[in-house]
């Protein structure tokens, strides 16, 4: 994965060189694959790829509190439950990430013991769900009631990112559906989301289908997020969609746009290739990967 990722660095630094200008789809479409996404031109949002390279880096707890130190500003909803002699995580995300209004729904399980890593961290890491164990999940994500964007498929990582758009995450909602395998794992995770505060009348069953909605956040959120933080930071996010849209109002098209961000403003170019996850948490699964190839020799 690591390789994966310096030959993107590469990749995408030289790309605008190799093939000059003006940009088409074709040549947007690399661009943007390569960094796991794929661009929806109808929706004019950006969604994760099934083959990502962020599909190796998992997930625990240090992500979501390396989250607003590190630009977004985001709701965490995490859902564990057990099923297949497996620990599973089920976790939907909402809000602002630097210069996009976002949300996720992400699957992971794990077989393994926890980590116990002396002065960086004590819990479970998860493996994103391999093939054979995607979902069918979708989500309308709103904000003020009014539909943002939709996303829907067969996924572990199903994610919807519209650049330029400012958003207070409790500004947003998920309208989140989720179709089980089996009862037992239905009626695995609706203990879960008990577990996770939500009641009754928040969960509508359908036999293997559950739909909830996933507005204020039922469970204590990263200790990184606070009140006057979260200002500046958004602060900070509503300047970078400001100047985006100041930048590309005059062009329709999305290459046209990314194109001029390119030429005006490589940090925001940069911003707009680093949606969602950002390349920084890498340094943080790098420390836990050496961790568990250390304990695995031993």
């Amino acid at each position: 994965m690591i390789i994966v990722y310096k030959k993107y660095k590469e990749y995408s630094k030289n790309l605008f060189e190799k093939y000059k200008t003006p940009l088409d789809k074709e040549k947007i479409d690399e661009i943007i694959d390569i960094s796991g996404y794929s661009y929806d031109e109808r929706q004019d949002i950006f969604f994760s790829n099934i083959d990502a390279w962020q599909r190796k880096m998992g997930y625990c707890r240090l992500y979501d509190e390396a989250a607003a130190p590190l630009g977004m500003i985001i709701d965490c909803e995490p859902i564990y439950f057990e099923y297949d002699n497996k620990r599973w995580l089920i976790e939907f995300w909402k809000g602002q990430y630097d210069l996009c209004t976002g949300a996720e729904i992400g699957i992971y399980y794990t077989t393994g013991p926890d980590l116990d890593i002396p002065d960086f961290f004590n819990g479970t890491f998860y493996n994103a769900v391999k093939d054979e164990d995607f979902l069918e999940i979708s989500f309308v994500l709103k904000r003020n009631n009014r539909t943002i964007l939709k996303r829907k498929s067969r996924h572990w990582w199903l994610t919807g990112f519209r650049v330029g758009e400012f958003s207070e995450p409790e500004e947003l909602t998920m309208d989140i559906k989720i179709v089980f395998k089996n009862r037992d794992m239905t009626n695995s995770f609706i203990k879960g989301l008990r577990n996770a505060n939500y009641s009754y009348t928040e969960i509508v069953q359908r036999g293997n289908i559950i739909r909830l909605k996933f507005d204020k956040p039922h469970v204590e959120q990263p200790y990184t997020r606070n009140e006057k933080t979260d200002k500046i930071i958004q602060f900070k996010n509503k300047e970078l969609c400001d100047k985006y849209e100041l930048l590309t109002e005059a062009y329709d098209t999305f290459p046209e746009k990314l194109e001029i961000l390119y030429k005006k403003s490589p940090d925001l170019y940069k911003e707009v290739l680093n949606i969602g996850r950002p390349k920084k948490l890498i340094e943080i699964y790098k420390e836990l990967q050496k961790y568990i190839d250390s304990k695995e020799e031993d």
